[in-house]
């Protein structure tokens, strides 16, 4: 069982050259992932005049977050994994690919470098609003909560499939093609919902910047669960290793 291979590590793990430079690999993605998909939306509102919130605007989204995603993962697979979500981060560990201790070094990273994102998106844009995600009229919390587990359960499986299964062959190739494009679906299934997060550092960084806190524990909560199930999932129905052998950051 997948469980039984979960790995909590060391705090040394944190001053070591090759955590420490995945840490500063995961920063900068996010901060490339954060500052493209939200100032995106930034962009759009103000070419519209508050028009972000338009089906022209939710397809605007998901093309940019999707193209942003597919690089940000790409720029990082070779040194961190490319995770950039720490709900991936969080699938990973509960298969037992990372340990605890490196994936909390990936959660600090993450979260700086979305909150790092926004400020540097509102500073550039002359203070505009980075807005926070927000559920739509009519939709409860209890709703949000289902869509995130089932798009974050997607994108997980998606980079189990193409990124950590070792029989994954040259379909690795295309990971970061495939971790950008189920995000970018989501988005279009689930964005008037409840904005489509899939991922808490998303959430994180403009709720931090706007000081905008409602429902947010629906986007730590949803995308947690469903990259843990993805994560147990796919271990026990296609890999099923037998004892704990933490992936090499080249392999994801």
């Amino acid at each position: 069982m997948p469980i039984s291979r979960i790995a909590i590590g060391s705090p040394a793990e944190a001053s070591q050259p090759d955590a420490i430079k995945a840490a500063v690999a995961e920063f900068i993605s996010m901060l490339i992932f954060v500052f493209a998909g939200e100032g995106s939306g930034m962009a759009f509102a103000k070419l519209t005049d508050g028009g972000a919130n338009t089906p022209a605007g939710l397809i605007a989204a998901s093309i940019a977050h999707a193209f942003a995603l597919f690089v940000a993962v790409a720029v990082g697979a070779n040194i961190s994994g490319g995770h950039v979500n720490p709900a991936v981060t969080f699938g990973a560990f509960v298969g037992g690919h990372i340990s605890l201790f490196r994936s909390i070094l990936y959660w600090i990273a993450q979260l700086l470098g979305s909150i790092v994102a926004c400020l540097l998106l509102k500073f550039s844009t002359g203070g505009l609003e980075t807005s926070a995600f927000a559920l739509s009229s009519g939709v409860s919390p209890w709703n949000a909560l289902i869509f995130e587990i089932v798009m974050t359960f997607g994108l997980v499986y998606t980079v189990y499939a193409t990124a950590v299964d070792p029989k994954k062959g040259d379909i690795g190739i295309i990971a970061p093609i495939a971790i950008g494009f189920i995000v970018g679906a989501n988005i279009l299934a689930g964005g008037a919902f409840d904005g489509a997060s899939m991922n808490p550092a998303v959430s994180f960084g403009p709720a931090v910047v706007s000081w905008t806190w409602d429902s947010h524990w629906v986007y730590w909560l949803g995308p947690f669960v469903g990259a843990g199930i993805a994560g147990l999932v796919y271990e026990i129905l296609f890999i099923n290793q037998s004892g704990h052998e933490q992936l090499p950051t080249t392999e994801f």
